[in-house]
């Protein structure tokens, strides 16, 4: 839905710390500011689990633990660099019980609703791509929102 009649009065931005999404962010940022908009961070905790081998699950409690504290971090240190650059930015994190990343990514979109989704993406083609996935692409196949893909080694326009 639009707001006060803007384009992208709600923007989401997904955050996971690497330099793909921090040039993501940035990009975001200098949109937000520009068009007035809401920016809004999120993090998605993905508590996959981890095999001990004979053991069965390693300590999953603790590892959902460390995720979602790991979350927080980069949520904060998203926000620290919006309000460093005068902008607020609401941060929110949900999880994904065994589920794909990009699926609780969109789900959110649509439930906020974003009017915009600015996500980072490696670039990654051929096998690689297909042995890691890429949410960005599930993002860009399935949201119905628009989203705006910055690459790692784009150029982050100056304030």
């Amino acid at each position: 839905m639009r707001r006060r009649g803007l384009l992208y009065g709600k923007i989401l931005v997904p955050v996971d710390g690497s330099e793909s999404n921090l040039r993501a962010l940035q990009h975001a940022i200098l949109l937000a500011k520009d068009l007035k908009a809401e920016l809004r961070l999120l993090h998605v905790v993905h508590d996959y689990w981890v095999a001990d081998g004979r053991h069965g699950l390693a300590k999953w409690g603790d590892l959902l633990a460390d995720l979602r504290e790991q979350g927080l971090g980069i949520l904060n240190e998203a926000a620290g660099i919006a309000r460093n650059q005068g902008l607020e930015a609401q941060s929110v994190s949900v999880e994904t019980p065994m589920g794909s990343v990009g699926t609780a990514i969109t789900d959110y979109a649509a439930q906020w609703p974003a009017d915009l989704i600015v996500i980072g993406t490696h670039g990654q083609r051929g096998i690689r791509r297909l042995v890691m996935g890429s949410d960005a692409e599930y993002i860009v196949r399935t949201a119905a929102t628009p989203v705006l893909l910055v690459r790692a080694t784009s150029a982050v326009p100056k304030d």
